[in-house]
């Protein structure tokens, strides 16, 4: 079992692919992050995912994720963390494709509670940010309080007010698993308005998951993708921390 590090790049033999020949650009700390799986339907799922992007399956069936957390430590490289801007908390709704043979993540929103954040992602990496209203408390019991509810005018509605909390020890998936399939991606994908990939890869070590707890009392951000889901309970998985670093993206397609 790796030991956690400050330095992303202390770690990298359990890459699917080497690092990026070029420099990364992009530093950043994802805490208290609660993943929400939900297994989808194929036919569904492909009217909503750019026709450019094959819809990466596990058994036969893909997935789509909620992701609340708080992102920290957000610098350009050699550039320490500013106040204000380097701190906010954000909530992506996310599937799994591949291009080229590089399984990665595509994100349907990306609702943040910092507008810098949301305007310079959009221009920058092409990834449908939206504006938010949004708040994380830690009780003293562990337990994060969540709420967000998207401000962005030309957005439809969504909002997430949940609590969720770890229960039980950390440990690392293992490969060919299902959380190791779900959340061991290094690159994410934007698709532009000229129908363009784009792919920035990511670097950080293994997730150090635990098992989680989540009470719900308002999600609507599938919904407001126009992702219906079948109902029943989620694949849960909690992670403190994670140090990621962030390479400029490209065009693959």
């Amino acid at each position: 079992m790796s030991t956690l590090s400050a330095d992303p790049l202390a770690e990298i033999a359990h890459r699917p692919w080497p690092l990026p020949s070029g420099p990364w650009v992009m530093a950043q700390r994802w805490r208290d992050l609660l993943f929400i799986h939900r297994q989808a339907e194929v036919d569904a799922l492909r009217l909503l995912v750019p026709p450019a992007l094959t819809l990466d399956l596990y058994e036969g069936k893909p997935w789509v994720s909620v992701t609340p957390f708080y992102l920290s430590h957000l610098r350009p490289r050699g550039v320490p963390p500013l106040p204000w801007v380097s701190e906010f908390p954000e909530v992506n709704v996310r599937t799994y494709v591949t291009v080229g043979g590089k399984p990665g993540v595509y994100f349907f929103s990306l609702d943040a509670g910092n507008p810098l954040a949301v305007y310079g992602a959009r221009a920058l990496y092409r990834l449908p940010y939206f504006r938010a209203s949004m708040s994380v408390r830690e009780a003293r019991d562990g337990t994060i309080h969540y709420r967000s509810r998207r401000t962005h005018r030309t957005a439809p509605p969504a909002e997430l007010v949940a609590r969720y909390r770890p229960a039980g020890a950390v440990t690392h998936s293992k490969p060919g698993s299902l959380d190791h399939w779900l959340t061991e991606r290094y690159c994410l994908y934007a698709v532009d308005g000229s129908r363009h990939v784009f792919r920035a890869e990511i670097h950080h070590h293994p997730w150090p998951l635990q098992p989680a707890e989540l009470e719900t009392d308002r999600d609507t951000m599938t919904a407001a993708a126009g992702i219906t889901l079948p109902a029943g309970p989620p694949r849960l998985s909690f992670s403190r921390r994670l140090d990621v670093l962030v390479w400029a993206p490209e065009r693959v397609a």
